[in-house]
């Protein structure tokens, strides 16, 4: 007589007569008080750096060049005139931040929301429409992330000062802009550069969503238009932040685009290429450099932080279904 051998599913183990998953083991040590421990650490030398530099905006010129940030605690000297003559100075050394801020505010916002419109409807399309050829221009799409962004930017040049002639015929003119309105040349290239992976990531979520939602709007005589703004809208909110929050990021800490389709003209350049000139010809003017910084990096942490909630959904939802 022969006694079976009870068999143990492959990840599990033997703890008090039930099985743990390796999941569950993973997650026990995710939660456990060394991992919250490590992660705190973690947190911390990453925010020193930051935390570092906004004590050195504050610090009057001569205590920044004699001496470490830290020892700002022993002998504490606090002072806003390094703001006031990054944001405010009368002449074009010593900052004059504040028209910059505002271009930045105005090339971005737009490149964020240029993106997301187009890529929402494109994702939707691509996911409940059929039509011919939808999984080859899917694929396309996916494949155009992978080309380097400075192949495309001299193409985008040509584009904009000679247009697009086929055949002696101008299919599309030269945008002869004015100073004032390259902004949206910007615009066009971020929004060009963004929509391969916004449709992608998009699509992703969008295609999760429960086929008999979609059949039911449609058996009440819903249109795509309707689906799409009533019930697609709402359920992909936290994607739509969490796309948002990657753009909005990208754009207001790029300066290789901006340089090239914006100039360097006070009329539509971006902070960041103001900085770069500031750490290029005042390289020696730390106070400002370090206010600078500091100014730049505000709006990016308070869009991350007011929007952290549905971030985190963003990339956590479709991750885990039953």
């Amino acid at each position: 007589m022969t006694t079976a051998t009870p068999t143990v599913a492959a990840g599990t183990q033997k703890t008090d007569g039930r099985g743990t998953s390796t999941a569950g083991r993973v997650r026990r040590r995710l939660n456990s008080r060394t991992a919250t421990i490590v992660s705190i650490v973690i947190a911390m030398l990453w925010t020193i750096p930051t935390f570092g530099l906004f004590i050195s905006s504050v610090r009057p010129e001569d205590e920044i060049k004699s001496s470490g940030w830290w020892n700002f605690f022993t002998n504490p000297s606090f002072t806003l005139e390094n703001y006031q003559e990054v944001l405010f100075g009368r002449s074009s050394s010593s900052g004059q931040l504040a028209s910059y801020f505002i271009n930045s505010l105005a090339i971005t916002i737009p490149s964020v929301l240029f993106p997301l419109a187009f890529a929402a409807l494109a994702a939707y399309a691509l996911a409940w429409i059929n039509f011919r050829g939808r999984d080859w221009m899917y694929i396309a799409i996916f494949a155009l992330q992978i080309v380097p962004l400075q192949m495309a930017l001299v193409p985008l040049l040509k584009f904009f000062s000679t247009g697009v002639t086929i055949a002696g015929i101008t299919v599309m003119p030269a945008w002869d802009l004015v100073d004032e309105q390259k902004f949206a040349q910007v615009w066009f290239a971020h929004t060009c550069f963004a929509l391969p992976f916004a449709v992608f990531l998009l699509h992703n979520f969008i295609s999760q969503l429960p086929g008999e939602l979609m059949e039911s709007a449609r058996v009440d005589g819903a249109t795509h238009p309707k689906i799409f703004r009533s019930i697609v809208l709402p359920l992909i909110t936290p994607a739509l932040a969490a796309f948002g929050i990657f753009q909005f990021l990208w754009v207001w800490n790029d300066l290789l685009v901006a340089l090239i389709f914006a100039g360097g003209g006070n009329e539509t350049a971006p902070l960041t290429v103001r900085l770069a000139e500031m750490a290029g010809t005042r390289g020696n003017e730390w106070q400002r450099l370090t206010a600078g910084a500091f100014v730049s990096i505000v709006v990016p942490m308070i869009v991350f932080l007011s929007l952290q909630r549905f971030f985190v959904r963003g990339l956590l939802a479709g991750s885990v279904k039953g």
